[in-house]
Parts: C-alpha cells; sequence; structure tokens
C-alpha cells in the first residue's frame, strides 16, 4: 500500500516536473523568438542601436520571469505571494525611477517616430543647438558657441520641439523701424531694391515688403523674403548690414524709442510742490 502511492506520488510530481521542463524549454525558445522579432522591427525603423539592445534585453528578462513563474506553478509551488512581492518590488523601483522611465519612454517615442535626426537644428527643452547623438534617457545637442548641452528626453517632448532643418527654405522675417517724417515710398523703394540685389534671396515664394505698424516712435516695415536654410544666418547678418548702410545713404532715420518732455514753469510766487 505504501509503495502504491510512493509510486503514485513520484508520477504526479513527475508528470509536473516534466510539465514545467517542457514549459521552461519552450518558454526560454519562444522568448528568444520574440526579442529577435522585436530586435527585426526596430531595425527596420532605424531605431538607434543602443535602443534596440536595451529594448530587447528588457523584453527578453520580463518573458523570462513570467516563463519561470509558470514553470513554478506548473510544479507546485504557490506563486501568488512571488507575483505579489515582484509587482510590489516593481512598483518601488517604478517610483524610484520615475524619472529615469519617462526619459526612456521618451526616448523609445522619439526614435519611433523621428521628430529629427542626428545633424538637425533644434530647439527644445530650454536650449537650441544641432543634435549630435540620441541616447536612451538624453539628447545630445551643440549649441551655436560649441557647448555641449545634454537634454533629457523627457524634456524635449514634454514640450514644442522646433525643427529648422526639416524644410529646405526658411523666411527672414525682419522689422524694420524708420521716422514717422521719412517718405514709406521711398522706403519701401529701397528695401525691395536690397531683395532684388541680393541672389541669395529666393524668387519664389515671393517676398513680402509691407508696412506692419504704426508704432509710438517708428513706422514698422515687414521685411520678409525666403532663403535656402543654409544661407539663412549669413544673409541675415549682412541683410542688417546692407539696410543701415542703404538707408544712411538715402538719408532714412532709424529711430530709437523717445519720449516727449514737456516743461511748466511754475510761478515765481508760488512754491514749487
Amino acid at each position: 500500500m505504501e509503495m502504491d502511492t510512493v509510486n503514485a506520488w513520484l508520477t504526479v510530481y513527475g508528470i509536473r516536473i516534466l510539465g514545467a521542463v517542457v514549459i521552461l524549454v519552450l518558454g526560454i525558445w519562444l522568448s528568444k523568438l520574440l526579442t529577435k522579432l522585436l530586435r527585426k522591427i526596430l531595425s527596420s525603423r532605424n531605431v538607434e542601436p543602443t535602443l534596440i539592445g536595451f529594448t530587447s534585453n528588457l523584453a527578453y528578462s520580463g518573458l523570462l520571469v513570467f516563463v519561470i513563474i509558470a514553470a513554478l506553478n506548473q510544479v507546485g509551488f504557490q506563486t501568488t505571494s512571488l507575483i505579489a512581492v515582484i509587482g510590489a518590488a516593481g512598483l518601488a523601483i517604478g517610483l524610484t525611477l520615475q524619472s529615469s522611465l519617462s526619459n526612456f519612454a521618451a526616448g523609445v517615442m522619439m526614435t519611433i517616430f523621428k521628430p529629427f535626426k542626428a545633424g538637425d537644428f533644434i530647439e527644445g527643452g530650454g536650449t537650441a543647438g544641432v543634435v549630435e547623438q540620441i541616447l536612451i534617457f538624453s539628447t545630445q545637442l551643440r549649441t551655436g558657441d560649441n557647448k555641449t548641452v545634454i537634454v533629457p528626453n523627457g524634456s524635449l517632448l514634454s514640450g514644442n520641439i522646433v525643427n529648422y532643418s526639416t524644410k529646405d527654405t526658411r523666411r527672414l522675417d525682419l522689422v524694420i523701424g524708420v521716422g514717422y517724417d521719412d517718405d514709406i515710398r521711398k522706403v519701401k523703394e529701397v528695401l525691395l531694391d536690397i531683395i532684388a540685389a541680393e541672389d541669395r534671396f529666393l524668387k519664389d515664394p515671393a517676398p513680402v515688403v509691407a508696412v506692419l505698424e504704426l508704432a509710438d516712435s517708428s513706422v514698422n516695415f515687414a521685411f520678409r523674403p525666403w532663403v535656402k536654410g543654409s544661407d539663412y544666418w549669413p544673409t541675415y547678418f549682412d541683410t542688417l548690414e546692407t539696410i543701415k548702410l542703404r538707408f544712411d545713404e538715402a538719408g532714412i532715420s532709424i529711430p530709437y524709442p523717445q519720449s516727449d518732455v514737456h516743461m511748466i514753469p511754475v510761478p515765481a510766487d508760488k512754491p514749487a510742490a
């Protein structure tokens, strides 16, 4: 009788152990297969290699934990408490690394949707510069004065990102103020002549020169020609210099803010307040 009980016990637990081994082997094989598939999908989207490796390893580790729990459950271990402990540990780690996980998630989103790429000039996260590297948790920018700025990916994705490199052309937006005593028809003629003489200004889209505002101390003109993106800053600086020189030649004034002060005489027999 005791031998039959032992044989029955060995049979039951032998089947459970065999089932656990099968679950473990198949689970590891399937985990590797899914991880390999994930790598292919990320590679086809030209995701950063570092991010592919990190994401794949993270996915593989998560799948292995699931497989091990399933195998232990098959043997007969009470995995409910284990799952609760793992869940609590995961929650604690998640709360501790909330900022890092946010940056990681933002890095994944940026590599998938690609709002910018290495070499683009962008503005975001409170700074502007050329993108040098897009890493897992941060993006490395090079500013115009050759400083390296590391911007957390979460800061970039949580705000507006201005990408100046996605379009081939840019509009030069200048506000040119002249005096109220100047002939605005002459001013417009000079500004249009400056545009016509500059080869870097594009004919299409057509430039705009028009009165923008009658301000407190000046008549402001909108000066809006189009240039190639690579010519923007050289043309910007040269145009400002040319406008000043041409205005000086034409006798057109560029006023500065000023106020009229009216002096009220006080009678001699009346003390000043």
